[in-house]
């Protein structure tokens, strides 16, 4: 991956958040926890997924970062969405902690060098996983919840 290619991914992870909230820009309350789509996710705990899921992904980059070829574990989203409870809980809190990571975390993007990028570990699921490995997934995950919540508020009729 060349320079141009890691600065159009990290500017779309850097928005990120950006297009999450339009998303859920007047979605009501009250239909957070709506399932219009079996077996999909809520708004609610699309939100929830995404605060934990980009806590994780930070650290996930810092041990890339910091240790010498660590171990990247993977984690089963589903059963965090259960025994979490992400449809009982507020969502703001998770907004926030969602909003914070990606601003920390695209802080540390803007300053790593060429050997940072180069640097790798072992997804416990997937294998080797590299600082570029990491952008490539983390620049689209919020995108395509975005996305998802845009079919929610279609299927809702919102």
């Amino acid at each position: 991956m060349n320079q141009e290619e890691r600065s159009k991914l990290i500017a779309k992870y850097s928005d990120g958040f950006n297009e999450v909230s339009d998303a859920l820009k007047d979605f009501p309350a009250e239909l957070m926890t709506a399932r219009p789509l079996p077996g999909k996710w809520t708004a609610r705990e699309i939100i929830h997924h995404l605060a934990d899921s980009e806590s994780t992904s930070a650290l996930r980059l810092r041990k890339l970062l910091v240790e010498d070829h660590p171990v990247i574990q993977g984690y089963d989203q589903d059963q965090f969405a259960i025994h979490l409870k992400y449809n009982e809980r507020d969502p703001g809190p998770a907004l926030d902690a969602f909003r914070a990571a990606r601003a920390t975390t695209a802080q540390v993007l803007s300053l790593m060098s060429d050997d940072d990028w180069q640097r790798e570990g072992e997804h416990s699921e997937s294998g080797r996983y590299t600082a570029e490995t990491w952008l490539t997934i983390y620049a689209e995950h919020a995108h395509n919840h975005a996305a998802q919540i845009r079919r929610l508020r279609s299927a809702l009729k919102i």
